[in-house]
């Protein structure tokens, strides 16, 4: 359990000359002991954002163990830079909510983690448009809300819907949101209400198979990797921002049904990270892609 006093900050500015030597410069004339650093520029390339990412996990001497005191204390260096910077004190775990529809592999996977000390995070309430997974819940002590959508829904139903969730969200105190296949479409309001706080997971293949499903698509194709990507979700369906990728091979002794559960285990593997990262602290913006200090 980390302590009152351990911090991560987590900055990103215009790639410049000096801002390693100012920031922990500035820790430790403050008496801040650095436990870790790591930075990345975004020059390298043609596509860049020109940007530099710096996450740096440090414990502050007792005066300073506060947000508004550390950030008084770095407003010179943020203006300095025109820095987008974030205190993030360790003592505080993330409130988590988890959404789910009918296959409960990766909710099932993220509780057990969490439970088993896997995840530093709270999850307060799982949120589901079916009632499949209200005993699981219970059974690990959290709130269940069964949000229906029957087939055939209205546009208004649906958003209806989802500002219950909304509402839930704010009452809630909640800092992400997973969609631990959550089989619906949100609306681009719902997305915008959640951006940069919200995880998604689906399959990856090559080719894409879509619909119900894809892993007996795959089988029938022959396909050799089976993938899964977790992502920030935008508007743009399944064209968020990617935090983690992972594959696993497999060949033609298996069935359709050993093709889905390789998938779900990879599903399961590749979400857990991305989350783990994210609450973390791990995870920052770099336009449509991020940075991942693993």
């Amino acid at each position: 359990m980390p302590s009152a006093r351990e911090f991560v900050l987590t900055l990103s500015c215009v790639d410049a000359k000096g801002i390693v030597h100012s920031v922990a410069g500035l820790l430790y004339q403050a008496g801040c002991n650095i436990i870790d650093s790591q930075q990345f520029g975004d020059v390298q390339h043609d596509d860049s954002t020109g940007l530099f990412f710096m996450r740096v996990h440090f414990e502050a001497p007792e005066q300073l163990a506060d947000g508004a005191t550390l950030e008084r204390l770095f407003a010179h260096v943020r203006q300095q830079f025109g820095m987008t910077a974030r205190f993030h004190p360790l003592a505080r775990r993330p409130r988590v909510l988890l959404m789910v529809s009918r296959f409960g592999h990766c909710l099932n996977d993220l509780l057990f983690r969490h439970q088993s000390g896997q995840l530093a995070m709270d999850i307060p309430a799982i949120v589901s448009n079916h009632a499949d997974f209200e005993a699981l819940a219970g059974g690990y002590g959290i709130a269940f809300h069964h949000e229906p959508l029957p087939p055939g829904s209205s546009a208004d139903a649906k958003r209806a819907q989802e500002q219950r969730i909304e509402a839930l969200i704010e009452r809630e105190r909640i800092d992400l949101v997973v969609l631990a296949r959550y089989m619906q479409i949100l609306s681009p309001e719902f997305c915008t209400a959640l951006s940069g706080r919200a995880i998604n997971i689906h399959h990856s293949f090559l080719p894409s198979f879509k619909g119900a499903k894809p892993y007996a698509q795959a089988h029938q194709r022959g396909v050799k990797l089976i993938g899964a990507t977790a992502h920030y979700v935008t508007a743009d369906l399944d064209e968020g921002p990617i935090i983690e990728q992972g594959v696993e091979r497999v060949d033609h002794s298996l069935s359709p049904e050993g093709f889905t559960a390789v998938g779900r285990d990879v599903e399961c593997v590749v979400l857990a990270r991305a989350v783990r990262w994210h609450v973390e602290h791990r995870v920052l913006m770099n336009g449509g892609k991020t940075v991942v200090f693993s």
